[in-house]
């Protein structure tokens, strides 16, 4: 018969404290079930209430995995408190911002016009401009905040009309086309890159007037709006008439935002936000 070892007062202690840890972790295991649960409701009660409390803003939020980015309408108040503060003194620059838009065509001019002068002015307000407050996901997926709307955007020196590979819904947009047009009739220039030519067409504010369009889009330009002057995309990156400036869009943005800036400002400038840039390294780069 073997021999039947006592417990000990360490052991039972052990026992004790094993016993408190299981029922522990037990409880501790309840909570969090019961945490995640709550979540769940919680997050399906945030879901349900979407279409409701963003009713006023466009659906433009929904990724191709079905994931919504949604703000809810207390943070879109909060966010439209903070509007962008303007300096009267100085010219003001607003991009258009629409759903999918080309990513490089806003950050271009915001690129260049953002940056100070040698001895640290601003020069310029640049400011992002969209139909509503909402949430816009470019075509590359950076996802933006307008810091106006088309209600309470202030009068433009500048316009800067940007392209999505589709531009169809945008075309259609009335909204859009008369707030193109109606700040046209107060800028000192009107620019337009890739595809945004089409929504200078549809405005017809620069009829009779050159213009270039994204690479291969010319003719079907040309078609649709007749009266305006559509350049060679194949040689042209590139177009100034009067008060009106083109460029076949994406990296091209860049050059309509630097001759651009250059008028208004000077060519020591231009070389200035050039150097920042690094656009000498990317001039002379070679693989």
């Amino acid at each position: 018969m073997h021999n039947i070892r006592k417990p000990t007062n360490n052991n039972k202690m052990r026992n004790k404290i094993l016993t408190l840890a299981v029922i522990t972790t037990m409880s501790l295991g309840c909570n969090e079930q019961k945490k995640n649960e709550d979540k769940e409701q919680l997050t399906a009660k945030q879901q349900a209430s979407i279409a409701d409390s963003l009713a006023s803003c466009s659906p433009n939020t929904t990724l191709s995995n079905s994931t919504s980015y949604q703000l809810y309408k207390d943070e879109i108040t909060s966010l439209t408190k903070n509007v962008k503060k303007l300096d009267p003194n100085l010219p003001t620059i607003g991009i258009l911002m629409y759903d999918k838009v080309l990513m490089t065509e806003l950050t271009a001019p915001m690129d260049v016009f953002a940056k100070h002068s040698e001895d640290g002015k601003q020069l310029f307000n640049v400011i992002t401009i969209a139909e509503n407050y909402d949430l816009f996901i470019s075509e590359e997926g950076l996802k933006m905040f307008p810091d106006y709307t088309f209600s309470n955007a202030p009068k433009l020196d500048i316009i800067i009309v940007p392209s999505a590979y589709d531009m169809a819904g945008q075309v259609k947009n009335q909204k859009l086309i008369a707030f193109i047009r109606m700040q046209n009739e107060n800028t000192d220039f009107t620019v337009s890159n890739c595809g945004g030519a089409s929504l200078i067409g549809e405005t017809g504010i620069a009829d009779g007037k050159k213009i270039v369009t994204w690479i291969g889009g010319g003719i079907e330009l040309q078609k649709s709006y007749p009266n305006l002057k559509v350049q060679d995309d194949s040689k042209i990156s590139f177009v100034e008439d009067g008060k009106f400036m083109s460029s076949n869009g994406n990296l091209a943005s860049y050059i309509s935002s630097l001759e651009l800036l250059e008028k208004l400002t000077s060519k020591k400038h231009r070389k200035f936000v050039e150097s920042y840039l690094y656009l000498d390294r990317l001039q002379q780069w070679k693989k």
